[in-house]
């Protein structure tokens, strides 16, 4: 139907041919007509369009006789001829059988022309033999070069006995025109029977033998309204008279012409004397080289069937009996047109032993003749499997076109089915088949749902197939249907069925189809399912490896250092211990622990070289020079167990990474000392950084100015001892009661300068202005308990504030605190 479709809108685009012939004729609104293909009956007046039913798409052929082709006769002869052709027409119509052409739509006449409408018809067997006339120019493709096949003669000829065995026994009709323009191909390969313009019906009565009313031949009458003189039977001259025994000879002239491949055995050219000397010559028999042409299994036949004398002819129920007709090709073409008649036993036998025959009979024979017997099979689902491998070995011959046009039409409601189970096997078998045949578009409507189902049938043997061919044909599939229809049927499959075989062909097949897929569809989808499978036997765990591997070195896609190091990794390493792995299985399975493990290494080394280097950069930059005489060499571990935890960057965690009794390293050592190539760790790390701050206090804090010594402190001169506990506390009070009180202190106000500063502190006390005499001593609040009173210093002499020995740092802590 779709080849149907795509000829009616090739029509609908330009005007209708039938039309412009059949202006007004009643065919016209039930049949639309797409070409001219042939030519028919006497004279081959008739022409023959293919085309199709308007209202049910149903191919049909169109007859169509134009009355402006008879205008070269005479009113009255031209009469003659319309009355021939318009009765053999009518008793067309009335004839039913499978050897006679059937018809669709009745005769229908109009002021223009005659039609009517049958099955399809390829061209009649004038046509093929070289016969011209009425057809279109150029001729047809399809009649370019055709050639009979031995196995089409045979089966057309035996068809033609059949339709003479009917029309001599059941209907007691003489044809009386046997000939090849009477004789029609329809679109299966199959001859029917046509050109009843002459046919004559039997009179009997209830006591006598039947008898055939005798019309004699009138050489004035036109030669298309009376039969075909080089065909007709020698009696029809000699005695007047007919009989089913003429039909026969007209029959064995019919032989002799095809398989001469349209010679006449003699051409009268409508010349009644020709004939008559013809008539005369046949009594001495066919000469034997007339007959060479002729199949030697049919030779003595046809030269009976020429005989002069009528009661010699085989009839027709003997010439089909002829042992020439026993072949295997001719009597599988008989069975499949009687199928019908058997029963569901009968024809499963038959189907089963068909693929033997196939291979014998012609390509053209199967896609043609056979194709359309089994395809009606299909309305029956019970024979599908028995059908549908032989129709797809005819498809195995078949070209592209052929395959669209003949075969998928009918496959494709076959595709759809569930049950019975069988079919989706024989499909599954065939796969590769129909990939190679069937288009993009029609492979993602009909073909991949077709393999949906598959995949949740529950057959065992369906699924490894399925699995097998998927992979095939991923290409066609687009990422929606990979993503969400195809990959969670895989990976439920895998999951859930019982069967090893099947888990191992999904992973096979998820392998297989790791190049149609993205790098993050493989690293979202396809390695989160791999630990989910329920199953350690060593041929799934392989199957896994191949993926990981697959995976990991395919140039497309490749897996990440994070998911190796935190997903597969801890995956794979179990799993190198089952004990069910061989030792060419573990050492496949441990090469690719070592390969992740070896990129994982060199990838993350190289991140870390990279920062390090760019540490040591910024440090070079922003660290001063320590002269180097300040750097120390660290200390060295001094037992086994420190050596045991020595370089793993522990250092600021233990002691501060310096002996107790030995002094530090400045800052700046430490650093010069780290090995520029080396990898530090996070805690050395951070002690560098904080040696680095330390160091930069040390160096932003002014350098002390040097103490100036005075003159030291003679006995002789020396204050006697005092109660230095007394004074302090009577100075103290003093203090508290003459001092004015500081104000309080303001929140956010900077300190005054006067404020104490204790890195300045004993610096400040130095170098503080001596008071002039008779002036009021500043208070130093308890370093005043340290001085001579105000007594002594009036009337003594001036005595140094300090000792002349400059005072150590424990004495200057001391003082401060």
């Amino acid at each position: 139907m779709d080849v149907i479709n795509k000829l009616y809108s090739t029509v609908s685009s330009t005007v209708s041919q039938l039309s412009s012939v059949l202006p007004g004729n009643p065919v016209t609104r039930e049949f639309e007509a797409i070409s001219h293909v042939a030519s028919a009956g006497p004279g081959l007046q008739w022409k023959v369009y293919r085309g199709f039913k308007k209202s049910t798409k149903q191919d049909a052929s169109i007859f169509v006789l134009e009355k402006r082709q008879l205008e070269r006769w005479p009113r009255g002869e031209r009469e003659a001829v319309l009355e021939a052709l318009r009765r053999g027409a009518v008793q067309l119509t009335k004839l039913r059988h499978p050897q006679i052409l059937t018809v669709q739509h009745p005769l229908e006449e109009s002021r223009e022309s005659l039609a009517f409408a049958t099955e399809p018809v390829f061209a009649s067997l004038a046509n093929i033999l070289g016969a011209t006339e009425n057809m279109p120019s150029p001729l047809p493709p399809q009649l370019h070069k055709y050639k009979l096949f031995e196995v089409e003669i045979k089966y057309g000829l035996l068809q033609i006995g059949e339709g003479l065995a009917f029309l001599h026994h059941d209907v007691r009709l003489l044809h009386h025109n046997v000939c090849p323009e009477a004789v029609v191909v329809n679109q299966q390969g199959a001859w029917k029977l046509f050109g009843f313009d002459f046919c004559q019906h039997a009179q009997s009565s209830q006591e006598a033998e039947p008898y055939w009313p005798f019309v004699e031949y009138s050489p004035a009458v036109p030669a298309l309204a009376q039969p075909r003189l080089a065909f007709l039977a020698p009696e029809y001259a000699l005695t007047m008279s007919h009989s089913p025994a003429s039909d026969i000879f007209s029959l064995g002239a019919l032989i002799h012409c095809v398989f001469s491949e349209g010679r006449l055995l003699h051409d009268c050219d409508g010349d009644w004397a020709a004939f008559k000397r013809r008539a005369c010559e046949l009594k001495t028999g066919v000469p034997s080289r007339e007959l060479q042409a002729v199949a030697e299994g049919l030779r003595e036949c046809v030269k009976m069937m020429l005989n002069a004398t009528p009661d010699l002819r085989p009839d027709a129920h003997q010439f089909i009996k002829v042992e020439y007709f026993e072949d295997v090709g001719v009597k599988t073409l008989n069975y499949l047109d009687s199928l019908f008649q058997w029963d569901n036993l009968q024809k499963s036998q038959f189907y089963k032993g068909l693929p033997q025959v196939l291979q014998n009979l012609p390509h053209r024979v199967c896609v043609f003749r056979v194709l359309p017997c089994l395809v009606k099979e299909f309305v029956n689902p019970t024979m599908v499997p028995f059908v549908l491998p032989n129709v797809l070995l005819v498809a195995e011959n078949c070209s592209k076109e052929e395959f669209t046009a003949h075969v998928l039409p009918h496959l494709k409601p076959v595709m759809k089915l569930q049950e019975p189970i069988q079919v989706l096997l024989i499909f599954m078998q065939k796969m590769e088949l129909l990939l190679k045949l069937t288009p993009a578009a029609d492979i993602r409507t009909d073909v991949l749902p077709m393999l949906y189902r598959a995949l949740d049938s529950d057959a065992q043997q369906i699924h490894e197939l399925c699995l097998s061919v998927l992979p095939t044909f991923a290409g066609l599939v687009d990422y929606p249907a990979m993503k969400n229809s195809l990959l969670p049927r895989i990976k439920r499959l895998c999951k859930e069925t019982s069967y090893i075989s099947v888990r191992v062909n999904c992973l096979v097949c998820l392998g297989k189809l790791l190049e149609h897929l993205d790098k993050w569809l493989v690293l979202d989808e396809v390695l989160p399912f791999l630990p989910q499978i329920p199953s350690r036997e060593p041929a799934v765990l392989m199957g896994i490896l191949g993926i990981y591997k697959l995976a990991l070195t395919h140039k497309k896609l490749g897996i990440t250092k994070e998911v190796m190091a935190t997903k597969v990794l801890p995956f794979l390493m179990p799993l190198s211990i089952e004990n069910g792995l061989t030792l060419n299985q573990f050492n496949a399975l441990m090469a690719l622990i070592k390969d992740m493990v070896g990129r994982v290494e060199a990838d993350h080394r190289a991140k870390l070289q990279q920062l390090n280097s760019i540490q040591q950069e910024s440090r070079t930059v922003a660290m001063p020079a320590v002269p180097s005489h300040l750097l120390v060499a660290a200390p060295q571990p001094e037992s086994e167990m420190d050596q045991m935890f020595s370089g793993l960057g522990l250092d600021g965690f233990i002691g501060n990474g310096v002996s107790p009794t030995a002094p530090g390293p400045p800052p700046g050592a430490v650093a010069a000392s780290a090995p520029a190539s080396g990898t530090l760790s996070m805690q050395e790390k951070q002690r560098l950084v904080r040696q680095q701050e330390a160091q930069r206090r040390l160096t932003s804090q002014p350098t002390p100015s040097p103490v100036t010594p005075v003159s030291p402190v003679t006995p002789a001169s020396r204050a006697p001892p005092r109660d230095l506990t007394s004074s302090l506390i009577e100075t103290q009070l003093s203090q508290m009661k003459l001092s004015p009180r500081p104000p309080p202190p303001t929140w956010g106000a900077a300190p005054s300068p006067a404020a104490w500063q204790p890195a300045q502190g004993f610096r400040a006390f130095q170098q503080a202005p001596q008071p002039r005499w008779g002036a009021p001593r500043p208070s130093y609040g308890p370093l005043d308990a340290l001085l001579p009173a105000p007594a002594e210093v009036a009337t003594g002499p001036r005595q140094p504030l300090l000792p002349a020995k400059p005072l150590s740092a424990s004495e200057i802590k001391d003082l401060l605190s």
